[in-house]
């Protein structure tokens, strides 16, 4: 089991770490963009770009190829996998209707990730931890998967605040 770390360096900038080792950092262009950038090992191979008339699908890609794509839902928000030419659904969903945790689950209804945010009040910033069970921690491009869950916990974030206003 993996306990991962998220901290939030600015509103914009989101550094992903395990056993206090920098993975990599998850970088937005300007404040809650759905558009956004993955640098690992100071290089920027993936980028999350949004797709549709109201952009509600965003897709992870590295050199224009599609490895990742979330959709906001009822239930929650849907990942899909592409990794190795094979499609992969998973749920991301709040654990519960007023939590502040969210969990991962793939079609069996396993729980694969639980993500708990924390609000830093005089930072005005949310930092993370992210619990991996060891099922997730065996597929391939996890640290993938997790700056795609932070992504969209931030998009899902960043959409209850627009329809908030």
């Amino acid at each position: 089991m993996g306990q991962y770390k998220v901290s939030s360096i600015n509103q914009k900038n989101f550094g992903l770490t395990l056993n206090d080792k920098l993975i990599g950092e998850l970088v937005y262009p300007k404040w809650y963009s759905f558009k956004a950038d993955i640098n690992i090992d100071g290089k920027t191979e993936y980028k999350f770009v949004t797709k549709g008339r109201w952009n509600y699908k965003i897709e992870l890609q590295q050199n224009n190829k599609t490895l990742l794509e979330l959709k906001i839902s009822w239930k929650g928000i849907v990942l899909k996998t592409h990794f190795d030419n094979k499609e992969k659904n998973y749920l991301l969903k709040l654990k519960t209707l007023l939590s502040r945790n969210y969990i991962l689950i793939d079609t069996d209804k396993n729980e694969l990730v639980s993500v708990d945010t924390d609000f830093q009040w005089k930072k005005l910033r949310f930092d993370y931890t992210i619990a991996t069970t060891d099922e997730f921690d065996k597929l391939e491009n996890k640290e993938l998967f997790l700056f795609t869950i932070l992504h969209s916990i931030n998009y899902h974030k960043a959409m209850a605040m627009a329809a908030a206003y």
